[in-house]
């Protein structure tokens, strides 16, 4: 078992750096890339006028779904029962208000940690498909899906119910969570895969076994042609002398799930003993480069751990202080004190 402080830190810092590091190139040609960072591409966090790397809605929005899960824990503890994707749902309906959007309707839970985090309180790039799911007010499902929606938003945000969640439901728990805003199995399902490789990876099973295993569960659910297949390939990449940014290419520019995760998991692959190099790996392509460097991050991030994480990345990272606080929390579960309730209220 990796069930312990530094791989749980790990997890979500590495997401992180890997969405501070991704950010300032995401758009951008490679050719771009190596024009305004050198031969190599970018290889080092760009630090702004506040002294960070600024994270995106990627990091923001992992951690709302980290305190909806803690929440959900609160609630079972209360009452006994909880539908974890429905407060999930109500958290990911705080993070909009961050972003200056009234919630559809009457939300009165308007409380808790995240909401009063002033630097949360900032548009950093929030997806189309995020906003428009959540402004209607409409929780979608796995059997009634909200729209057709294929996007990363919802596997970008999924590595903490690996976090929370046991190898037997992470997969169904993740899926469920991508569902609520993103409708096609591609974009659900890549959720459910990060999701089951980080509970199976906390839970000490070595990287390409925790892929193995996630591709496995990934069989089960109606629609996961598209995301297999893919993730296969990438395996199979990782494996024999394909140039790096050719595999990458022949994977996709990672806009939508099946893509993102099929390309975080191929640089985690190729390059699992060096958490710097897969990261610079990972976002040094045409295409969405915050959000492949964000799950290769959560993927390494929990095997390695936080010490893999050069010093001064964890450092120079935006809100490092909140996330490994969550991680912590996530961590320890459920705690019977007035504090804890009223960090992580029961709705």
């Amino acid at each position: 078992m990796l069930n312990n402080q530094k791989h749980f830190r790990g997890c979500l810092i590495g997401g992180a750096v890997g969405d501070a590091l991704g950010c300032p190139v995401e758009f951008l040609q490679l050719e771009e890339i190596k024009k305004n960072y050198g031969s190599d591409g970018i290889t080092e966090l760009v630090v702004g006028k506040s002294g960070k790397a600024e994270i995106t809605d990627d990091t923001q929005m992992t951690l709302f779904t980290a305190e909806g899960l803690l929440r959900a824990a609160t609630r079972h503890s209360q009452k006994g029962i909880c539908h974890i994707p429905s407060v999930v749902f109500n958290a990911y309906h705080r993070w909009l208000v961050t972003q200056g959007f009234q919630v559809k309707g009457t939300l009165e839970n308007l409380d808790g940690y995240l909401i009063g985090i002033s630097n949360l309180h900032e548009k950093r790039g929030p997806g189309d498909t995020c906003l428009s799911s959540l402004k209607s007010g409409q929780m979608g499902t796995i059997d009634k899906p909200i729209n057709n929606s294929k996007g990363c938003g919802g596997v970008m945000r999924a590595a903490p119910v690996g976090l929370f969640c046991s190898r037997q439901n992470a997969f169904k728990i993740g899926a469920e969570c991508g569902a609520l805003t993103h409708g096609h199995p591609s974009g659900y399902l890549s959720a459910g895969v990060l999701a089951h490789m980080i509970a199976c990876i906390i839970e000490g099973v070595h990287l390409e076994d925790a892929v193995s295993d996630s591709l496995a569960e990934l069989l089960k659910y109606n629609g996961h042609e598209e995301c297999y297949n893919l993730i296969r390939k990438a395996v199979e990449l990782s494996q024999n002398d394909t140039e790096p940014q050719s595999a990458l290419s022949t994977l996709g520019e990672g806009w939508v799930g099946d893509e993102a995760i099929a390309m975080a998991i191929y640089c985690a692959l190729k390059q699992k003993t060096d958490f710097k190099k897969a990261l610079i790996l990972s976002v040094n392509h045409k295409g969405d480069s915050d959000s492949t460097g964000a799950i290769t991050g959560n993927i390494l991030g929990a095997y390695l751990g936080l010490e893999a994480i050069p010093a001064d990345w964890f450092q120079q990272v935006e809100l490092a202080e909140v996330l490994v606080q969550v991680a912590d929390d996530l961590l320890t579960g459920y705690q019977d004190t007035e504090e804890w309730r009223n960090k992580y209220p029961g709705w």
